[in-house]
């Protein structure tokens, strides 16, 4: 007992005993506490390798809290370490508590030990147990854990590769991607795939690799969804049974052993659908109510669903369809599976095909087994479907019948829709439309086109498919029918017969009346909306023809007939193609001829120009000038609103001017400068410009323009100065050569009265004295003589017959300047001036008894009147004797084709007397023309001949103009042309 003194002398054995009892009572809590804390006992490990859970139970004593450390044995590496609560079980008196480990519990030896815990007082550490893993040394082969794992998307898995015993580790594999390895004991690797997406049917690959990539082993995982279905639903067919079916829902990627199965009302569902997104379960009766359950390895999940068998009639798709074609309708039947539909009150639909066109009808029944089918065409095939659901309670269509096909019978054609197309010669084409499938009822096999007037004069035409038009000519119409109109029908044939002729009226005048106003149409959408007033004259409705406006011939048109009430359309084709101009034109329909009532143009899409205009440029003074050219209709492609107008500087164009009007085809730049510029012209729509048209100019100086005008004239009027200058100076030759003096003929005698004709008495003998070597002064005058049969005022031509040798022959002479042309006898196509020509001077000698023997007087004519350039030969052969005149002629040998032969030299004979008259002239071959070249009769100019002969009639004897005729030439003439030598 501790002291209570209160001496002074007493307090230090006092505190001692104080603190004495204060280490007795702590030494007796102490004591307690180890009596009542157990160190717990027995520790039991059961490991789930599948699950990766470890059951731990041990004798704990009444303790309620323990202290729990797993760790790897080899390593010694803490796994787990934490206090937990766990109770005693009161019939084993045992604490257990159950451990799920992330790592599989294959992959590492375990070490696990427990003790109790009450507040900070803890007992002593159990014993420790171990869970023995693969990785022990004894383990020769390698391994891989976890195998075939399944596990839900999104979910951490760790995988181990235990080496076996000589092996190196190399690298783990998940799919194609290389994993980062942890070793967690001497053979033994791990690695942790996080947030695992969805496998595929057959799973992920996960491989070790060793030191030398060569492969050890390996495992697959499954990674999917847990079972998730929807729209569960039970229906009959059969009025017994019910049929359930639902949605599977997502696609849970596992199959095989791991798949999901359903159960209905704890009844297997065995039945495999075609569909995977659909199953069905059959229940043999109909329960009213029903309960579907879905597993997988992932979890499960269930639906119920509840109805009344009449509220869920579904019937079966009919059976062994038939049908009873005819033209234009069909009666279509079926048989029904179940017999105790023929008691069932049924809506059916049936499904009309044909062509891609599709067409549904209703009809309603009870036991339905056959429906009529109406408004069909013929010659048509169609395929029909037949389905049914129950009139009363209507729950849904039942399943569709498979299809059928059948064939309607053929029938007359329908009329033909025709129209006509006019040239402006009186031409053109009767058109109609080719029937298409439903109107032509059948194989159309022609088409019948009548001609027909009032009068009744007809005139037949075959035309066989496939043409549809054939050429009208109203010039040929005409000549049948005296009518102002005829009436052209066409009609189709098929094998049914002829179909109702369509007409139309063709007027056999066409009148010159001015067309109306053309307007713009503007396209929207997918056609033209034309809009016009209504016509009293239009009876029997409107024709609307449009084509393409480049065509002006046999065009290919088409049309559309529109009601009488109505005045407005829209134009629709599939024909309408952008940048095309079309003419749209309104004709009204009557009892006669069409009358064109309105026209508009349009296009369906515009754009620029295709092609661009040709473009030149003139300077005027400090102006430039610039003219283009239209482009064509065909190559505009739109409207045209102008032209823009543009200087180029390098590549960039500045606009000068934007001409509004599309007729311009003119524009003056005024005002630039010298030097070189390039205008650009660009014609321009709605769409835009033209690529444009360059050209360039360059401009110069206006004076020198000017002198160069001035030099061009001075240079012409020096070279007509010269020229006449030469004329001048050589003005007696250039007279001599082309209009030389007439000379008066030098006769004896007194002729200062008039005389009669020369009567020259005949010699004789007739003798022709031919001279071997002709000479004569080509430059002197001489006469010539001229059958006075050529005088023939009438005109008349001299026929080839021989001359009369007895009649005195009477020639005149002429001092005549002859030309370059051969001489011909005149006829009645002779001017005048050379009749005056040779009756300025004019004598007469008369021959008698001239001898003709062997030789003839023959005068050529010429059919053409010489406008062929044939010339008329005369051949005068005369004899003559010793006295008197003798006319020289000069022989000619006769050519095949009755023309005259190139000159021979002449032949001069010596007068016999002094006597006799001879006229006197010198020639001299001047001409610029050879004899030899120039192919005439004549042969130069000025020399005096007869008129019935082409040689000299007294050539001078002593020039020697042969030699002449063949040096004188071309250069020559020239020469003496230019010659300074005065003449």
């Amino acid at each position: 007992m501790c002291c209570l003194s209160v001496s002074p002398n007493s307090k230090p054995a006092c505190s001692s005993v104080w603190l004495i009892c204060v280490l007795l009572g702590l030494s007796a809590v102490h004591t307690h506490g180890i009596d009542v804390l157990h160190v717990p006992q027995q520790l039991s490990l059961s490991p789930n390798m599948y699950t990766q859970q470890l059951s731990i139970s041990w004798l704990g004593g009444p303790a309620t809290t323990f202290d729990l450390m797993i760790f790897r044995t080899e390593f010694n590496e803490t796994v787990f370490y934490d206090t937990v609560s766990v109770t005693v079980n009161q019939v084993t008196g045992r604490h257990q508590w159950n451990w799920t480990s992330a790592v599989p519990l294959e992959c590492a030896s375990l070490s696990i030990k427990i003790r109790s815990r009450d507040g900070e007082t803890t007992s002593k550490w159990s014993n420790t147990e171990i869970l023995q893993g693969s990785d022990h040394a004894s383990n020769k082969k390698s391994q891989m854990f976890p195998q075939d794992k399944v596990q839900p998307v999104g979910a951490n898995t760790t995988f181990c590769c235990i080496m076996g015993q000589g092996k190196g580790f190399g690298r783990i594999h998940y799919g194609t991607a290389v994993m980062k390895a942890t070793q967690i004991s001497t053979q033994s690797y791990a690695v942790t795939v996080v947030n695992q997406g969805p496998s595929s049917s057959t799973g992920t690959n996960v491989f070790c690799l060793d030191d030398s990539s060569e492969p050890l082993t390996g495992a697959v995982v499954f990674v999917g969804y847990p079972p998730l279905p929807s729209d569960f639903v039970c229906e009959t067919h059969d009025l017994i049974s019910a049929v359930c079916q639902w949605t599977v829902g997502r696609d849970t990627h596992l199959t095989g052993k791991r798949k999901t199965h359903y159960s209905v009302n704890n009844r297997q569902c065995t039945e495999e659908s075609r569909q995977q997104k659909q199953k069905k379960c059959r229940v043999p009766q109909w329960e009213g109510n029903w309960t579907l359950v879905a597993e997988n390895r992932l979890g499960q999940y269930s639906l119920t669903d509840s109805a009344e068998l009449s509220h869920r009639v579904n019937p079966v798709a009919p059976a062994n369809l038939s049908c009873s074609a005819h033209a234009w309708n069909a009666t279509v039947r079926w048989h029904w599976k179940y017999s105790s539909y023929s008691s069932l009150a049924l809506d059916c639909q049936v499904k009309l095909s044909s062509h891609g066109s599709c067409r549904n009808y209703t009809f309603s029944g009870v036991g339905l087994q056959s429906v009529f089918l109406s408004d069909l065409y013929p010659d048509e095939e169609y395929s029909v479907q037949v389905r049914c659901g129950a009139q009363q309670n209507f729950w849904k269509w039942g399943t569709w019948s498979e299809p059928f096909s059948f064939k309607t019978s053929t029938y007359v054609p329908d009329a033909p829709d025709v129209w006509m197309w006019m040239n402006k010669d009186n031409t053109g084409q009767l058109v109609w439309k080719p029937l298409t499938r439903r109107q032509s009822h059948g194989q159309i096999t022609s088409y019948i086109v009548t001609l027909w007037s009032l009068e009744e004069k007809l005139n037949y035409m075959e035309i066989f498919v496939p043409d549809t038009s054939v050429p009208i000519n109203l010039t040929q119409i005409t000549a049948f029918s005296s009518d102002s109109k005829v009436i052209a029908s066409v009609a189709a044939k098929n094998v049914e017969g002829l179909s109702q002729p369509a007409t139309v009226v063709i007027p056999l005048h066409l009148t010159d009346v001015d067309p109306p106003a053309v307007s713009r149409a503007v396209y929207l959408d997918r056609g033209f909306p034309l809009s016009w007033q209504s016509n009293a004259n239009a009876t029997c409705g409107y024709v609307v023809e449009w084509y393409d406006a480049t065509c002006v011939w046999d065009c290919h048109v088409e049309w559309m007939k529109v009601a009488a009430g109505n005045t407005n359309v829209s134009m629709e084709s599939e024909n309408f193609q952008p940048g095309v101009r079309y003419n749209f034109s309104l004709y009204s329909c009557s009892s006669e001829a069409p009358e064109l009532l309105q026209r508009w143009q349009g296009y369906m899409q515009e754009l620029v120009p295709s092609s661009s205009v040709s473009l030149s440029t003139t300077q005027e003074g400090a102006d430039v000038l610039l003219t283009w050219g239209e482009i064509p209709v065909v190559s505009t492609r739109g409207f045209l609103l102008g032209y823009n107008i543009y200087i180029r500087s390098g590549a960039q164009l500045t606009l000068l001017a934007n001409l509004p009007d599309p007729q311009s085809r003119s524009y003056t730049v005024k005002g630039l400068s010298m030097g070189t510029y390039k205008f650009t012209v660009k014609a321009f729509t709605s769409a835009g410009e033209d690529t444009g048209t360059t050209a360039s100019i360059t401009l110069e100086p206006y004076n020198w323009l000017i002198l160069e005008i001035l030099a061009s004239l001075g240079v012409t009027a020096l070279f007509l100065v010269v020229v006449t200058l030469i004329c001048y100076k050589k003005r007696n030759w250039v007279k001599k050569a082309f209009y030389p003096d007439i000379p008066e003929p030098k006769l004896p005698g007194d002729w200062s009265r008039t005389q009669g004709p020369l009567d020259v008495k005949p010699s004789p003998h007739s003798i022709v004295h031919i001279v071997e070597k002709p000479e004569w002064d080509s430059s002197k005058e001489v006469l010539v003589v001229i059958p006075e049969e050529d005088e023939d005022e009438e005109g008349q031509g001299i026929g080839d017959e021989p001359v009369d040798t007895d009649e005195p022959t009477s020639l005149r002479y002429y001092n005549q300047v002859v030309d370059d042309r051969p001489i011909r006898p005149r006829f009645p196509g002779s001017s005048a001036s050379s009749t005056s020509s040779l009756d300025s001077a004019r004598t007469d000698v008369t021959y008698t008894g001239i001898q003709t023997s062997g030789s003839s007087l023959v005068f050529q004519l010429d059919p053409q009147n010489s406008s062929e350039g044939h010339q008329h030969q005369t051949d005068l052969s005369v004899s003559c004797g010793g006295g008197g005149y003798r006319p020289q002629m000069q022989r000619r040998a006769p050519s095949d084709d009755m023309g005259l032969a190139s000159p021979e030299p002449f032949q001069e004979p010596q007068a016999s007397s002094a006597e006799g008259y001879k006229p006197q002239n010198s020639w001299h071959l001047d001409s610029p023309v050879e004899a030899g070249d120039t192919g005439s009769l004549a042969p130069s100019l000025g020399s005096p001949t007869s008129v019935a002969s082409t040689q000299f009639l007294l050539p001078d004897g002593d020039e020697h103009v042969g030699e002449k005729r063949q040096s004188s030439s071309a250069a020559t003439w020239l020469t003496n042309l230019l010659s300074s030598t005065k003449p």
